[in-house]
């Protein structure tokens, strides 16, 4: 079976976990990524690592369908082996800081010189303009820099950081998305192109909605919310808020555990319904005609009313009860699912999205799989590469190089002590 972006070669010189995150989605695709490493490795091949002598889970969660080249770019026969990869790829990604593909010799300039069909994905922190361009940048910087940590929190608390990585992972994401228009665009006009990502501006994309309200402020309170808005000038920290035109909250279940949880949205279609289910087992059996909750309006206003009814119904069952009996009602509304949930799930593994593989190092060991589903190409997931596993095979497939020539790369150095040498 052909998969969709089969014939397709990218030349991957991302590390950590933006830049791979989107080579992997590509390499699940079907692209032919070659993850090109310097002698000692990706830095998080060794970072968190909880089997001694093998790759992390940092590591290999990241890099799947790969394979791995190592190559001395200090060295003047490491550089030729990188132009000469060069002209036979379609893509070139990194994601090193501001200037240093140039100190190298390789700025877009000469990489667009040496074939003028390939696309250059770059990431950077906050991108190659402006006066933040030379900054460092970290998930929870671009985090905190790109909006997402003033709307995530308690209004009386701190801001908080994510537990999805959307810095990272997420500008991997639109990355991923841009390489592909450029390939669409190369289809038309034959030239490749630079594409590049800011984390700092992923994460203000994917903070799109606290932007509307930011503007809706100008001309009132937001209603929605339940803190007081109407002397603000920012969208604020809103708890566990729907943030949208419908309310929304996370209600405790029994038996009161960390997350024993259910965010419950009540729609205005659904409230009728919802509290003649709710209002009998509290003793307000005309709770759906009390006024304080006849209207969207009034909800609003009287929200945290609403929520203490509802949390004390909700007191009686655990999380997957609530839930069946909401889904009856039509009500939306989901479990809080730790990752212990969520590794155990029916419905996750059900749809491959936990996935057993066998590595050489650590044994089996479990990855997220791919959550775009193709019906016609299905991804097929594979185990990340060892450090320069395929070293003589890419040199030898790829680059047409002969045993003799792949010796004397060896030998001087340009392509380290790995596991394909």
């Amino acid at each position: 079976m052909s998969l969709a972006l089969e014939g397709i070669r990218i030349l991957d010189m991302t590390h950590v976990q933006a830049g791979p995150t989107c080579s992997q989605l590509l390499a699940w695709l079907g692209a032919d990524v070659i993850k090109f490493e310097p002698p000692q490795g990706d830095a998080t091949r060794g970072q968190l690592r909880d089997v001694p002598g093998a790759d992390s889970l940092y590591f290999t969660m990241l890099n799947c369908n790969k394979r791995s080249i190592t190559v001395n770019m200090k060295s003047a026969e490491g550089k030729q082996v990188f132009v000469d990869l060069l002209q036979v790829c379609d893509i070139v990604m990194e994601n090193f800081g501001p200037g240093v593909l140039e100190r190298l010799g390789f700025g877009w300039e000469r990489i667009h010189a040496i074939n003028p069909r390939i696309i250059m994905g770059s990431i950077k922190g906050f991108g190659s303009s402006g006066p933040y361009a030379e900054f460092k940048a970290y998930e929870n910087v671009a985090q905190a820099m790109g909006g997402a940590m003033s709307t995530t929190g308690v209004p009386e608390g701190p801001p908080f950081v994510t537990g999805a990585q959307i810095g990272d992972s997420g500008t991997g994401l639109h990355l991923a998305i841009g390489l592909l228009g450029a390939l669409q665009q190369r289809h038309r006009t034959g030239l490749g192109q630079y594409v590049e990502v800011a984390m700092m501006d992923a994460v203000m994309n994917l903070c799109r909605v606290k932007f509307r309200d930011h503007q809706r402020l100008a001309h009132g309170p937001l209603e929605e919310y339940s803190v007081p808005t109407g002397a603000l000038r920012e969208t604020p920290r809103a708890g566990n808020d729907s943030g949208g035109g419908q309310l929304g909250n996370a209600i405790q279940c029994k038996p009161g555990g960390p997350n024993d949880y259910l965010y419950v949205v009540v729609q205005e279609a659904v409230w009728g319904a919802l509290a003649q289910r709710i209002g009998p087992t509290l003793g307000q059996p005309q709770l759906h005609t009390d006024p304080r909750f006849a209207t969207i309006a009034e909800r609003r206003r009287n929200q945290h009313a609403m929520w203490a009814l509802i949390t004390r119904f909700a007191a009686g069952h655990t999380k997957r009860e609530f839930m069946v009996i909401l889904n009856e009602l039509d009500v939306p509304c989901g479990p809080i699912m730790s990752t212990a949930d969520l590794a155990e799930d029916v419905h996750v593994l059900g749809r491959d999205m936990i996935l057993a593989l066998d590595h050489p190092q650590r044994g089996t060991w479990y990855n997220v799989g791919m959550p775009i589903k193709l019906s016609a190409s299905p991804a097929q997931v594979r185990r990340s590469p060892l450090l320069g596993e395929h070293n003589a095979e890419i040199l030898r497939e790829v680059l047409g190089y002969d045993t003799a020539r792949i010796a004397a790369l060896g030998e001087a150095g340009a392509l380290g002590k790995t596991a394909g040498n």
